[in-house]
């Protein structure tokens, strides 16, 4: 592209900032005209800025990069959103390609390939890395929602169907109370069901149909 790309990085880590800057500054038609470490002020630079692109990081404290999105396409932000991470989780690529992401990118990728994905993003494309691909080509052959369950995050579902409390969750299956709320969380994100008992009658209902 001929005209300048004005390109937004967010991200909560500042090596990871400065990392990508100096990627970016390779390529003279990118133009770098905010860092954002945190999700409210990535939205806050969004409207000051207008930038082109928007280069955002998915696991950050706070806003998450998923609730960063949706607030940007809810503010009726129209700039090319490219998650770049480190996360190639199923549930995370396609919640966020529905929330309206142009693309998804992972951090370990060789900077010269991530480079020319970001340069094809900002001249319209859709971009997406290698496995990503695989994974949005063989989305509707996954159907057991299930499956993306870790085997600790199963065993952690069953104790919750039987109706056992955290404290009782942790002492049967030897680990402390923060894990399983961590494992809980996880469970819930990768269901897509919002308390205990909705994955307890998604469980009981898949249980009851095998």
């Amino acid at each position: 592209m001929s005209e300048q790309c004005n390109i937004l990085i967010v991200d909560d880590h500042p090596l990871m900032r400065r990392g990508v800057r100096q990627l970016l500054e390779l390529e003279p038609t990118f133009n770098i005209v905010a860092e954002a470490s945190n999700g409210n002020e990535a939205i806050t630079f969004a409207s000051q800025f207008s930038p082109d692109l928007i280069l955002l990081d998915l696991n950050m404290k706070g806003l998450s990069g998923l609730d960063t999105l949706k607030a940007l396409r809810n503010e009726g932000v129209d700039a090319r959103i490219i998650v770049l991470t480190v996360s190639d989780s199923r549930n995370d690529i396609y919640a966020l390609i529905d929330a309206g992401a142009d693309g998804y990118l992972l951090k370990d990728s060789e900077p010269e390939q991530l480079l020319s994905k970001i340069l094809q993003a900002a001249n319209g494309e859709n971009v997406f890395s290698d496995i990503i691909h695989e994974y949005l080509a063989t989305r509707d052959e996954q159907t057991d929602p299930f499956e993306s369950l870790t085997e600790r995050e199963l065993d952690v579902l069953q104790e919750v169907a039987r109706g056992m409390s955290n404290k009782q969750i942790a002492v049967h299956l030897h680990i402390s109370e923060e894990t399983v709320k961590v494992h809980i969380r996880n469970m819930l994100r990768k269901l897509n069901v919002r308390s205990r008992v909705a994955a307890t009658v998604m469980y009981l209902e898949q249980k009851a149909s095998n």
